[in-house]
């Protein structure tokens, strides 16, 4: 049980789960409506975990080989030798059909929708992709900013700019954040042949300007939702802090470019972003 579970990626799964949330948060356009929001919230949050549990699944059964290379990734389920590639397969699509017919039966199709947008842009595009070119990075980050849309479809049935500002936040957030993993691993992916930045340019120069580049356009794209209405000065003053601190461990790493610092980078976009989220949903302004 704990192979499969380790399958599903729960610590990402997580993050993904909290930006759906988020998404239904601001797509509800009414109050609170006790029990019947419970039991639609909770839908969206297994339809979409399964989701995501089962994209996981199939990519590691997809990259199977280069797992096996990596010091990282070569104790996983599959290169170890704990499950066979079959049962990975199966199991990563009985959980995607399973989420998106929860998504399509007690949701919306909206909703069941973007999840297999999610998933097809995800196993079919950006992960053939790493193998040839680093910029699947930029590919990869538009299904890893679809969990705030489909949190969004869930209680609004449609999609406004609302919901295209929080695709947003989360889609630039995530090039500082997985740039700082592929600086940290870039031997394991040079290994497995994984076309990450740090691979294709090791002295990492390219690599730290990023990190700043995106961390430093972060912090006016996360001021959108205080431009729009979304939330008040209190998510102003949190997002001014939170991302000039954000953006001070990427300059750090542009000054020192090694591992430790890296990880720094790692570690602040890890908080930046339930931080960032809890301040918007604390502020929001009364329906």
């Amino acid at each position: 049980m704990r192979d499969y579970i380790a399958l599903t990626k729960p610590r990402i799964t997580w993050l993904i789960l909290m930006s759906t949330g988020v998404g239904f948060f601001f797509g509800l356009k009414r109050s609170w409506n006790g029990f019947a929001d419970v039991v639609l919230l909770a839908n969206t949050l297994i339809g979409t975990g399964l989701i995501a549990s089962g994209t996981a699944a199939l990519n590691q059964w997809y990259e199977r080989e280069a797992d096996r290379l990596m010091r990282r990734t070569c104790l996983r389920p599959l290169p170890s030798g704990k499950m066979t590639a079959g049962q990975a397969m199966w199991f990563g699509i009985a959980l995607s059909i399973a989420g998106f017919a929860e998504l399509a039966v007690t949701v919306n199709l909206l909703s069941a929708t973007l999840g297999a947008l999610t998933l097809a842009t995800y196993l079919f595009i950006y992960t053939p992709l790493k193998q040839r070119s680093h910029l699947s990075t930029v590919i990869g980050a538009v299904p890893g900013a679809m969990p705030p849309l489909i949190g969004y479809a869930a209680t609004n049935g449609f999609l406004t700019w609302e919901s295209w500002i929080l695709f947003l936040i989360l889609f630039v957030w995530q090039f500082p954040h997985f740039l700082a993993i592929a600086w940290m691993y870039r031997d394991d992916y040079a290994r497995a042949g994984i076309q990450m930045l740090p691979v294709v340019e090791p002295d990492g120069s390219s690599t730290a300007r990023q990190i700043v580049l995106y961390a430093s356009t972060l912090i006016p794209v996360s001021l959108f939702p205080v431009l729009f209405g979304m939330s008040g000065i209190v998510y102003l003053a949190g997002a001014l802090v939170l991302g000039a601190w954000f953006l001070y461990t990427g300059i750090r790493v542009a000054f020192d470019r090694t591992r430790s610092r890296a990880r720094q980078v790692l570690l602040a976009s890890v908080v930046y972003l339930p931080m960032i989220y809890g301040l918007m949903v604390f502020d929001r302004p009364s329906f």
